[in-house]
């Protein structure tokens, strides 16, 4: 499988950053796009606007931590 994922200048210090694409971060949190789309508007996770088109981006960073919260409140038997 070919990724799109691009990196970026993080924070003008150097640092990159890995964006993902709409697909790659659902296949890594193991959800539909429609989901991960939701849980942007509501403010769980980021979402960068990049090229003419708007397409979202989200960074590899945030995807894991969004990843680790989920699994720390499924272990706990919160509800999400």
């Amino acid at each position: 499988m070919t990724t799109q994922a691009t990196r970026h200048r993080g924070n003008g210090h150097g640092e990159e950053t890995t964006m993902l694409t709409v697909g790659e971060a659902c296949r890594i949190l193991y959800v539909h796009c429609n989901t991960l789309r939701r849980w942007t508007e509501r403010g769980l996770i980021t979402a960068y606007r990049i090229g003419p088109r708007g397409d979202r981006r989200y960074r590899r960073e945030d995807v894991d931590a969004l990843l680790t919260e989920q699994v720390r409140l499924s272990t706990n038997g919160t509800q999400k």
